[in-house]
């Protein structure tokens, strides 16, 4: 893939006026009051696995509506905590998986928490558990335009939600130090990471990893990749729907979270990414409105961006914000 965006000089200093709703601020009040007085319980069952040196717990927790939200949580075998704790988001199609999966906090010596995400599971990977109990009007195949008619109605008001909710979750637990949380996802996850770390105060980091759901208006205008195109084909059939589509989006965007991140913030980019273009990610880092800010760059990287080598820049963030 060539280059296609702004050159990287203009890429640090690309900070766009993107659309914020007046009342963005009591939106997301008002839907996580909801949710929360919804009330609902967390539960942990433990899980039978193979593995000698980590714990498994498969937890069920109350999301957006107080609806039952399925995670997993991982610990060091025999810990009985307060651990610091890295809560993850998965990428767009994923479910939470298998329980063998994903043991790399874990054994770095952290209680990690994996969301599932409402719906999704059966396009990559392992499969998801939780399921969306909302219809929504005419939409494309996926998950970009389910509900895109109004903000109360939209997907990822409850994906959304259902992240912060269960921050909320792992401040009950015992094993978790609730002053130590860390969110974290590549993506789509890296999308959500923005919204619950807009939205949750006390966190210990934030570190999405080229995060989708940044800039809509731009984004959906430059790819002509897969999710944002899901919008591009409902408005080519929805035509002149595109004034409300676009206020829609504005209460989801990334870069109105990022304006409200509250912890250091360690990002990611692939300057070679078609799927989250570079200045929509850039978008959202230059709305970070602190110092203890880092972005991490894949010059000649896709979507996939640093993979492992990324989970190493994190590790080593978060050991040296731990001390």
């Amino acid at each position: 893939m060539p280059r296609f965006d702004l050159d990287p000089d203009a890429l640090e200093t690309y900070r766009p006026d993107v659309r914020e709703p007046a009342d963005f601020d009591d939106f997301w009040s008002r839907t996580l009051a909801g949710a929360r007085a919804a009330g609902g319980e967390v539960t942990l069952e433990p899980v039978g696995t193979v593995l000698t040196t980590i714990d498994v717990f498969d937890v069920t927790f109350p999301g957006y509506g107080g609806e039952p939200v399925k995670a997993w949580l991982r610990v060091p075998r025999g810990e009985a905590g307060p651990l610091p704790t890295v809560i993850e988001f998965n990428g767009y199609g994923g479910g939470r998986g298998l329980p063998t999966e994903r043991l790399g906090w874990a054994s770095s010596g952290y209680a990690h928490l994996f969301m599932d995400t409402r719906g999704q599971g059966s396009t990559w990977g392992s499969p998801g558990a939780t399921p969306d109990p909302h219809g929504t009007g005419p939409s494309t195949n996926g998950f970009m335009t389910r509900g895109i008619e109004a903000p109360d109605d939209y997907y990822y008001r409850r994906v959304f939600t259902d992240a912060v909710r269960l921050i909320d979750a792992a401040r009950t637990l015992t094993i978790v130090d609730a002053d130590r949380i860390a969110v974290t996802g590549g993506s789509q996850g890296g999308g959500i990471t923005l919204a619950a770390a807009g939205l949750s105060d006390g966190l210990l980091a934030v570190m999405p990893d080229v995060p989708f759901l940044c800039h809509f208006e731009r984004a959906i205008g430059m790819t002509d990749r897969e999710p944002y195109h899901e919008v591009v084909r409902y408005l080519s059939v929805h035509r002149g729907a595109s004034a409300g589509v676009f206020e829609t989006l504005s209460y989801f965007d990334g870069v109105n979270f990022a304006r409200r991140v509250s912890a250091p913030s360690l990002f990611s980019v692939g300057l070679l990414d078609p799927v989250c273009p570079p200045s929509t990610v850039y978008a959202a880092f230059n709305h970070v409105d602190r110092d203890d800010k880092q972005m991490r760059v894949y010059d000649f990287n896709e979507h996939e961006g640093g993979q492992a080598f990324q989970w190493d820049e994190q590790a080593l963030f978060l050991a040296r914000l731990l001390g």
